[in-house]
């Protein structure tokens, strides 16, 4: 009998992993790092609650380092089967996974030299650059569509989600004794106003299905809506006289940004005429989603597809992409007029902390949430209003004018989460609420049983069920 066991992202956000297991196969779904301050880092740390070396196979719904964070840890302590992802996945981790081993390596760098002065003992990253170039040699990249043959008893096939490049529904079948269960994991499913993006594919049956809450309590801001509001922000920043700071996830948060910075630069209505890529991780992505452009919404891009033919300049001829440290570090000498766009996108490291040290105390500065923050991190003490946060171990002075546009997520909102499972005939599958924390959920939970009747179940990491 085939099981479901919840490992992470049970009533919280971070952490997607999930294992399936029949008679003769264990696969995860996702492997996926915890974010969100030092509770977050000790969760990463602590041993997996199964054996890596008794996985079979690995099938990654998007490339998101909370999906696909602790790949690099399951390797290191023995995993060798598979990881099954979509081409684009397939090249976008090569990215995240060799930043998230160098930030890793950095950060124990800097912690060991604390530790040597205090006489501490010494601790290891937890994982490595050599950890990193094993998992990426274990990827196995599945097009849209096909379905792939895992074991004898599973096979999978991915879906649009519709959430960042290559990101994926997916629908994962177990054949046991002749007989057939559906399960769907909707990994996490896109805003359907999403400027690059096709919208999520609909599927209509499963046996279980497996569905991301983040945004499970709210409605996003209408897009045009949205789009005034950052308008708005950009030209107070340029009245005040200051720069734009906008903290950005480098997958999927800063190519929507280019790309209605862009439309506002060709309309003439781009107040700053400078604008800086300031992460070389964000410049990567860029490049590969500039690779992937197949993949794009034509409908909705065809002017972008038809002039950015060889690269963003194109499109935004104000950008200077600035992947050097003594570029970066340049920066700090603008005083006004700049809109920056940094990593990471929950200001828990990367460039972006260091322009908020530099410019985070200063009255003429703006800066403009653009994600979801997490639980413990900068970003999310900002959204909620602290009028002081600590910057590399800095106390800094919030006096920096905070805007935070809901309405570009990438995450689907209340209302387009129901109207996605609705779609599902009846009898409905056996639904698990997940990716979200518990007080969202709960609020989904009920909009269930109101608009269809249907039991929402809200598990709890550890707990198995029958599949």
């Amino acid at each position: 009998m085939a099981t479901l066991q919840f490992i992470g992202a049970a009533r919280q956000v971070t952490g997607s992993c999930h294992l399936i297991k029949t008679d003769t196969t264990s696969i995860l779904l996702d492997c996926g790092m915890f974010q969100g301050g030092a509770k977050a880092e000790n969760h990463n740390a602590r041993p997996f609650p199964f054996n890596p070396r008794n996985i079979d196979a690995v099938v990654l719904s998007h490339a998101h380092i909370d999906h696909s964070g602790l790949l690099p840890k399951l390797a290191k302590e023995g995993f060798r089967g598979s990881i099954y992802c979509t081409p684009a996945t397939h090249d976008l981790i090569d990215l995240m996974l060799k930043d998230s081993a160098h930030l890793a390596e950095k950060d124990v760098e800097w912690e060991n030299k604390q530790r040597r002065r205090a006489g501490r003992e010494l601790i290891e990253p937890l994982y490595n650059i050599d950890d990193v170039e094993m998992t990426l040699s274990q990827r196995q990249a599945v097009p849209y569509d096909k379905e792939q043959v895992i074991s004898p008893e599973i096979k999978i096939c991915f879906r649009e989600a519709g959430h960042i490049l290559g990101s994926a529904v997916v629908e994962i079948f177990i054949d046991e004794q002749g007989k057939q269960k559906k399960l769907v994991f909707s990994g996490d499913l896109g805003n359907d106003n999403q400027a690059l993006l096709r919208d999520p594919a609909i599927i209509a049956e499963a046996d279980v299905l497996l569905l991301e809450s983040t945004y499970g309590d709210r409605l996003h801001r209408s897009l045009p809506d949205t789009l005034d509001e950052f308008k708005q922000a950009l030209d107070d920043a340029d009245k005040d006289g200051g720069n734009v700071l906008i903290p950005a996830f480098s997958v999927g948060r800063t190519q929507e940004i280019l790309y209605y910075l862009g439309k506002l630069y060709r309309a003439g209505k781009l107040k700053q005429q400078r604008v800086f890529l300031d992460s070389p991780m964000a410049i990567s992505a860029s490049e590969i989603y500039h690779r992937h452009m197949r993949l794009f919404n034509d409908d909705d891009n065809a002017e972008f597809i038809a002039t950015a033919q060889d690269n963003w300049t194109q499109w935004l001829p104000i950008l200077r992409c600035t992947r050097s440290t003594e570029e970066s570090i340049g920066i700090n000498l603008i005083t006004g007029g700049a809109i920056i766009i940094a990593g990471n996108g929950m200001c828990s490291g990367g460039r972006i902390v260091h322009h908020m040290k530099n410019q985070l105390w200063l009255n003429k500065t703006h800066v403009i949430i653009v994600g979801f923050q997490a639980r413990g991190g900068t970003g999310r003490a900002l959204v909620d209003g602290a009028e002081r946060v600590k910057v590399l171990g800095k106390d800094i002075a919030v006096k920096a004018k905070i805007h935070t546009l809901g309405g570009l997520s990438a995450h689907a909102d209340q209302n387009q989460l129901l109207t996605w499972a609705g779609h599902f005939s009846k009898p409905r599958p056996e639904l698990y609420l997940v990716h979200g924390e518990l007080d969202k959920i709960l609020v989904l939970q009920k909009e269930f049983h109101k608009r269809f009747d249907w039991h929402a179940n809200i598990p709890t990491a550890g707990d198995v069920v029958t599949i």
